[in-house]
């Protein structure tokens, strides 16, 4: 009878769910000060609690972990064999938690950042030189996609990319003055099929696009006529998802082309490319820093977005 009544403890002390955490500390709070009340101040718990808690511990373990009496506490055996192991565990957690607070906090840690490549020639490239000489403990990865992505999913920290292509539901930083837009063309296809003088000439004209991504929205031909903005649907001869490939068959001589203006300039110096239409072209949004909100923002992106900020302000600013 005894034999089958022991079996049966046995069993029902192997159904029982493991202590908490919340029970662990508890038990070494009160291990440490030998006094319930000064570890129920330093848990933020009232004595009674306290003492609740710790009972809860030992019937789940089986054991008394503390002799008590009116005028003090002491551990048993199995309660100092519990603290023995408990106690380097509880200070590595300790520790691991410290360190990711200070982390957070503190601008240290890699950094990816998702963003096209106009963002990033026109606002990373000039200042990541500085940049991670400024915060050596950042490791800075840039992904350039011209498509827009899911930057929770993709695990980046934050994207840049024109005001008007961001989620609405991220927190957008503007950085810099509104991108300027130029119809450009070689001066051997404009010596052969002329100059549009207006807007809509250009639909008289082989055009070369961007594509934004394999299945993407074309880049739009905005102008300005009369007050008015106006979207030119031109004829298109050549899609390039590259506006740099878009630049470069605007230099064969293959048609015109509706680019940025600071990302043709070095072409338009040389006079390998004309700008044309260039007080009809209505500019574009500023370039955005977006990301998720986050209530704690990690110190690694707020000094990421501080930096932006600063070196990328309009120049009336």
């Amino acid at each position: 009878m005894s034999h089958d009544r022991t079996s049966h403890l046995s069993a029902t002390k192997g159904t029982k769910s493991p202590a908490s955490l919340s029970a662990l500390l508890a038990f070494d709070s009160v291990a440490r000060h030998l006094n319930f009340a000064r570890a129920a101040a330093e848990l933020d718990v009232t004595p009674t609690a306290m003492s609740k808690i710790v009972r809860t511990l030992e019937a789940q373990l089986g054991v008394r972990l503390f002799n008590r009496t009116t005028r003090s506490v002491g551990l048993t055996e199995h309660g100092a064999q519990l603290l023995g192991s408990l106690a380097p565990a509880l200070e590595q957690i300790r520790r691991s938690v410290q360190q990711v607070g200070e982390t957070a906090a503190s601008p240290r840690g890699l950094l990816r950042i998702n963003t096209s490549h106009l963002a990033f020639v026109s606002l990373i490239q000039p200042h990541q030189a500085d940049f991670l000489r400024q915060f050596p403990e950042i490791a800075l990865e840039v992904v350039i996609d011209n498509q827009m992505v899911d930057i929770v999913a993709g695990g980046f920290d934050a994207g840049i990319r024109l005001g008007h292509a961001v989620q609405r539901d991220m927190v957008a930083v503007p950085l810099g003055a509104a991108q300027r837009t130029v119809v450009v063309a070689a001066p051997g296809y404009l010596a052969g099929h002329g100059a549009p003088a207006a807007p809509e000439d250009v639909l008289e004209h082989d055009c070369i696009r961007q594509r934004f991504g394999a299945q993407g929205r074309y880049f739009e031909w905005r102008f300005e006529q009369d007050g008015q903005r106006v979207v030119i649907e031109p004829p298109t001869r050549l899609v390039h998802t590259e506006m740099r490939c878009v630049l470069d068959a605007a230099r064969q001589g293959l048609g015109l082309a509706f680019v940025y203006r600071q990302f043709a300039d070095e072409y338009l110096r040389s006079g390998q490319l004309v700008p044309l239409l260039e007080t009809c072209c209505a500019p574009a949004e500023a370039f955005c820093l977006y990301y998720p909100h986050r209530v704690q923002m990690p110190g690694k992106l707020r000094t990421f977005i501080d930096f932006m900020r600063d070196r990328n302000r309009p120049a009336s600013a």
